[in-house]
């Protein structure tokens, strides 16, 4: 199954919404990345095993559970994680892509591709469906994270 959408980070419409720059919500994704326990429900503890360049290599503890994965990063435009199928997990993707189409506009996209078999059964569709909606809200939530993460470092200090 394969799946992507879009969320607006700045929205010159909007002044409720905080702006952040390009480079704030790289530091997010990159906290993301390292931190993963600070943006992942459930997940208990993870250990970097190797970092090479911009490739981390991590393993991510559920409880009993443990799934192994990549992270690559390409500075200031996408993080992709790739984990590895197993018998008791669904491999695939999550690419998350920064998407700034001028000055005022930044967006960040995220595509999932997963072992998960698609199919025109109901009761498939209907998994694919509820899968696709965790997604999206868990993207959501990633975001709401790094704007608190990027509000947080601008108070300390800070003049305003």
């Amino acid at each position: 199954m394969n799946f992507e959408h879009l969320i607006q980070i700045n929205d010159p419409l909007n002044p409720f919404v905080d702006s952040m720059t390009r480079e704030q919500l790289w530091e997010g994704l990159v906290l993301r990345a390292e931190q993963p326990q600070l943006f992942v429900i459930g997940l208990d503890s993870c250990t970097i095993l190797s970092r090479e360049g911009d490739t981390l290599e991590r393993e991510l503890h559920y409880g009993q559970a443990t799934v192994r994965d990549r992270v690559t990063l390409e500075d200031r435009q996408s993080v992709r994680y790739d984990i590895l199928p197993t018998a008791d997990y669904v491999g695939g993707s999550l690419t998350m892509t920064i998407e700034q189409p001028d000055d005022l506009q930044l967006f960040l996209r995220f595509e999932y591709t997963t072992t998960l078999p698609v199919s025109d059964d109901q009761d498939a569709v209907t998994t694919q469906e509820i899968v696709k909606s965790a997604y999206r809200e868990n993207d959501i939530d990633t975001v709401r994270l790094i704007r608190q993460y990027v509000q947080a470092k601008q108070e300390p200090g800070s003049l305003h």
